[in-house]
């Protein structure tokens, strides 16, 4: 290494260089200027702020309020550093709860632009202007008329720092700046009014009113597409001491541009962690690229929060920061869920009137949506296959065209002539049909009227669409209840669907113990007997079965014809050996009313079950939507429970919305 090189020489800047460097720490661009200023202002106690721009505030950036004024004797040092009104010591930071407090704003512009002064307050009887350069009073204060309250006139910005003036943008896009950080102060601070004009233009290009209020002014700045779509809410946290009043948006709406005006302490700043958290919940139900529109104030213990992080006091930290955030995150999530009406699910998926639910609700909800199915999936599934082949093979030649004509049934479902119709006289039967009557939901009945079928989800759900709007219903639920009420109506009138060949009862209950459905278990006793036992139960019972319900079973013990409960329908027999277990031992055959009750039950439920393996989906899918849903249209009486197997998945209005922002 040469052994002449001397060290460079350390010397002291110019105060006036190191004022201009602070100075442009301070007021990056007029944008700047206008925040410190305006938050003199409003620490000023001024009910109205006035400003006048020119070629986007680089020309002349003027701001008039309507506040306590600055005395004549304050004149002399208002534009030195570090000379303020707010405190007198470093611990009066702790407790700070005003915007400006360093005493450096007026300084900083002073060392950059021309600046000028004029100012009144309550007590003097006339104002006074003054003009200041570098920090320094230029001459002494001149009376002059004016109101109450203070006029800063900034002229010719960074006039001395031409590489800074020359990385700006241009003058409209420097006033688009301006524009929008009035808008935020206006909306934060409601009951101030505000008022930004180009210089020699008749209409301000942003106003608003004395005493409004934050919706309001969004309304009035942003428009009503945003402000028809918020959502308001607060939240207090004794835990992490702090307060939130907030206004965002609902999920119907959209935008590109992200917007988030955020106070803390009534001061506008950034926070990157908190908006990112925002933007994750948003981002379940926005399209990407999309963001919501989010006001928040926070209101934090002055000790908890350190403002002197930034020259610019646009970054703030405080205590807790990580839990607080976490805390706002999870308000936003529970505010959304709770007003969402197109996407969140047990809030979205629910009948226009229904109440809403709490977890454990919604849990069960779940469990109702997807119903445990009865299937086979023991050993014995290939020897009841085997037993039901002669029936099952009627069924597997269903073709699942779109066609209106129905399926014939083959031979070994032969559906036989309903009898004359008769008079039902008994008064449990009539019973029946009054509830049903009394009980159902017209607002229910009046959407299945003119439903219209759109498609099936899976074996238990359906789509249908009602004028604009799109339904999601359980059709299992809505098919076992169509069939009690076919079975109670065509009480003693019912058709029969002959088995060819007749089935022995006493093998079907036989499968059915081998089942996992029965539950049977070692304790529960020998099946041989059990299935004796219960083919004797339902050999006892068979002539109200045959006499009421159609279906037959003869003195032999073969099950020989079910009941036709709606045109065109043929229940899965693959449930058959559980369903007649179920007779056997569900069914109240000792008190009538309690009888005929659990015995539509019962075969209601049986008859809900289509079969849904893949060589038989398509006969299921042609059942639907040709013979279900127009049977349900026609006669179904639903009752208010099915409220919760019926939801709202959306509208043709909520659809062009999302269209509108894609």
């Amino acid at each position: 290494m040469p052994e002449d090189l001397e060290p460079g020489v350390i010397r002291k800047l110019d105060e006036v260089v190191v004022n201009r460097i602070a100075a442009g720490e301070i007021i990056q661009r007029p944008a700047n200027a206008l925040k410190e200023l305006l938050e003199n202002s409003l620490d000023a106690q001024s009910s109205h702020i006035q400003v006048q721009v020119k070629a986007g505030g680089l020309k002349l950036l003027q701001i008039q309020d309507n506040g306590t004024g600055i005395r004549r004797e304050d004149l002399a040092i208002v534009c030195e550093r570090f000379t303020t009104s707010k405190l007198s010591r470093f611990e009066d930071l702790a407790q700070i709860a005003t915007f400006g407090f360093r005493g450096e704003a007026l300084a900083s512009i002073s060392h950059v632009a021309h600046l000028a002064i004029q100012t009144k307050t309550a007590k003097e009887k006339c104002g006074f202007k003054a003009t200041y350069a570098d920090g320094k009073l230029q001459g002494q204060p001149k009376p002059c008329a004016g109101n109450q309250g203070t006029i800063i006139s900034i002229e010719d910005l960074f006039y001395n720092m031409p590489q800074r003036r020359q990385a700006l943008r241009s003058p409209a896009e420097e006033f688009q700046r301006l524009s929008d950080v009035l808008a935020r102060y206006a909306v934060h601070n409601p009951h101030v009014g505000f008022t930004l004009r180009k210089q020699g233009e008749a209409q301000p290009a942003l106003r608003t009113p004395v005493a409004s209020s934050r919706s309001e002014n969004i309304r009035i700045i942003y428009g009503s597409a945003i402000s028809k779509e918020l959502l308001e809410f607060s939240h207090r946290d004794d835990v992490f001491k702090f307060e939130a009043d907030c206004l965002i948006t609902q999920v119907n709406y959209s935008a590109k541009k992200s917007q988030m005006l955020l106070f803390i302490n009534q001061r506008l700043v950034e926070s990157i962690a908190l908006k990112t958290a925002i933007d994750s919940v948003y981002a379940t139900y926005l399209p990407r690229g999309h963001h919501p529109f989010i006001y928040m104030s926070l209101t934090l213990p002055p000790q908890n929060l350190d403002v002197n992080v930034h020259p610019t006091k646009h970054e703030v930290h405080f205590l807790y920061q990580d839990e607080i955030v976490e805390r706002l995150k999870q308000q936003v999530e529970v505010r959304l869920l709770g007003s969402n009406s197109t996407r969140t699910f047990y809030k979205q998926l629910r009948l226009p009137g229904a109440p809403d639910l709490d977890e454990s609700q919604a849990a069960d909800k779940t469990q109702r949506i997807y119903p445990k199915e009865l299937v086979r999936t023991d050993a014995s599934e290939q020897k009841l296959d085997k037993f039901l082949a002669p029936l099952a093979k009627s069924d597997s030649g269903v073709s699942s065209s779109s066609s209106q004509e129905a399926p014939l049934p083959e031979e070994s479902f032969r559906v036989a002539a309903a009898k004359k119709n008769r008079e039902v006289r008994l008064s449990s039967v009539l019973d029946m049909r009054d509830r049903l009557e009394q009980q159902f939901s017209t607002q229910l009945r009046s959407i299945l009227k003119n439903i219209v079928y759109v498609g099936c989800v899976d074996e238990c759900r359906s789509l249908l669409q009602q004028e604009t709007r799109l339904y999601l219903c359980n059709t299992r639920c809505f098919s076992e209840e169509l069939f009690y009420q076919r079975l109670v109506y065509q009480f003693q009138n019912l058709s029969e669907i002959t088995l060819n060949p007749p089935l022995p009862l006493k093998e079907l209950l036989m499968l059915s113990l081998d089942s996992e459905a029965a539950g049977w278990t070692p304790e529960d006793g020998d099946k041989g007997e059990l299935a004796a036992s219960a083919a004797e139960i339902l050999l006892k019972k068979a002539p109200i079965m045959r006499e009421y319900f159609g279906l037959r079973i003869s003195e032999e013990g073969n099950v020989e014809s079910l009941p036709s409960v709606v045109a065109q329908h043929r229940p899965n027999v693959a449930h058959l050996p559980v369903y007649l277990l179920r007779l056997a031992t569900e069914v109240d055959w000792e008190k009538e009313a309690r009888c005929f009750d659990t015995f539509c039950r019962e075969t209601a439920r049986f008859y809900s079950k289509l079969d849904w393996r893949e060589e038989s989906a398509g006969s299921s899918r042609w059942t639907t939507e040709h013979v279900l849903f127009p049977t349900f249209r026609k006669y179904l009486l639903p009752p208010p429970r099915l409220r919760d197997h019926i939801f709202e998945l959306t509208s043709l209005p909520t659809l062009y919305k999302v269209f509108e922002r894609c």
